[in-house]
């Protein structure tokens, strides 16, 4: 079976990030035939204006970020939680790649497969920022992955000093996910293929 190719974003900036860490873990953790490409240009995409939406006039760093969700067969995003919520600079990721006021694209968001992620220092881990983004892929029309739900609360004794995950108890969740992931993908693939 063709190699899946999963688009990993992670919603935090910050050079530490133990979000951004359990994303480069699922190159550790990956199913075979999985490949993980991480995004590394959040911090590039300008906000968003509908203005500029576009295909001719969208900033290259938003039509970038279209281009690799549209290639990608699903998308894995680990996100933080601030404010009881998702970080701004992924909400407007998404907004980015949800779009299609010109009738001519489709919406690179729309019934893509994704699986959901987040670590946070608190005992409630990022369950609140999960639920918000989880409540915006239902309008994209997305294909999310409900369970394993995989919330890393008091993220802090779960990585060493190097950003490695060393959890065991997390470790298996993140192998269980992605395996969800690459189910729902690939079942994605036949329904498209049967059409």
């Amino acid at each position: 079976m063709n190699e899946l190719k999963i688009l990993g974003i992670s919603g935090s900036l910050r050079a530490g990030s133990h979000n951004t860490a359990l994303l480069h873990a699922t190159r550790k953790f990956a199913p075979p035939g999985m490949n993980v490409e991480i995004h590394e240009g959040l911090r590039d995409v300008p906000p968003y204006d509908m203005d500029l939406d576009t295909p001719l006039g969208r900033p290259a760093a938003a039509q970038d970020l279209r281009d690799r969700v549209n290639a990608a067969d699903g998308l894995l995003i680990v996100t933080p939680e601030f404010n009881y919520s998702i970080p701004g600079v992924l909400k407007n990721a998404i907004d980015w790649a949800s779009t299609d006021w010109t009738g001519t694209e489709g919406p690179p968001l729309l019934r893509k497969p994704i699986a959901i992620a987040g670590a946070a220092p608190t005992n409630f881990g990022s369950v609140r920022a999960q639920l918000a983004l989880r409540q915006v892929f239902v309008w994209t029309d997305s294909d999310v992955v409900t369970k394993p739900e995989l919330i890393v609360f008091r993220d802090h004794g779960r990585f060493d000093d190097g950003g490695d995950l060393i959890d065991e108890t997390t470790a298996g969740l993140l192998r269980d996910l992605l395996n969800a992931l690459a189910a729902r993908t690939r079942a994605a693939r036949q329904e498209d293929t049967g059409r």
